[in-house]
């Protein structure tokens, strides 16, 4: 499946890290604001103008701040994802060197930091555990889930503020996006809690 890239240019993939931060205690915990306001300021650049898609007619809608169950394990999730933010898109990838889809990612990042492995696909993905939750009661580390006609075709990972880390499509790279861009809101199908 080839689509348009969504970032031009040829970014460098991340380095793959070894070794599980969570597990020694490497990593800080952020609060929820804190790692918001850091998301904010530290990749508001990222790519250039004019790749995400938010309403132009109004100003996105407050997101809830939703605590996670598990903050260090939350905190590791997302910082591994971020880390990964430019890493070019490979249909069947699932690392930094060779690249990634989307499954392929989450499935990297949860097992690179948390030792934990998830379904391969997006659709098992979305079956894998827990009720879905509405896009205001996300909270970090949740897969945020996309697709049309009941099917589900695209997995991310939320890391607050409605914004979700994902590796969009073919010539595209690892990037951030906010669930209220045109078509990420219109085709959301919801999310999963992974971490309880």
């Amino acid at each position: 499946m080839t689509k348009a890239a969504h970032y031009p240019g040829k970014p460098s993939p991340a380095p793959a890290r070894q070794g599980s931060p969570v597990a020694r205690g490497q990593l800080p915990c952020w609060s929820a604001p804190a790692l918001g306001l850091w998301l904010l300021a530290g990749v508001a650049g990222c790519g250039g103008g004019g790749h995400e898609q938010l309403r132009a007619s109004a100003a996105p809608a407050p997101w809830a701040v939703v605590s996670p169950a598990d903050p260090a394990a939350a905190n590791a999730v997302l910082m591994r994802a971020i880390s990964l933010v430019g890493t070019p898109y490979v249909y069947g990838g699932n690392t930094p060197a060779g690249g990634f889809d989307c499954s392929g990612l989450v499935n990297y990042v949860y097992r690179d930091m948390l030792e934990l492995n998830l379904p391969r696909t997006s659709a098992a993905l979305a079956g894998f555990q827990g009720p879905k939750i509405s896009p205001r009661q996300l909270t970090a580390a949740d897969l945020v889930f996309f697709g049309r006609d009941g099917s589900v075709s695209h997995v991310g990972i939320y890391v607050g503020e409605g914004r979700f880390v994902h590796a969009p499509s073919s010539g595209g790279t690892v990037r951030l996006d906010h669930l209220d861009g045109p078509y990420w809101r219109d085709h959301y199908s919801g999310a999963r809690r992974v971490l309880n």
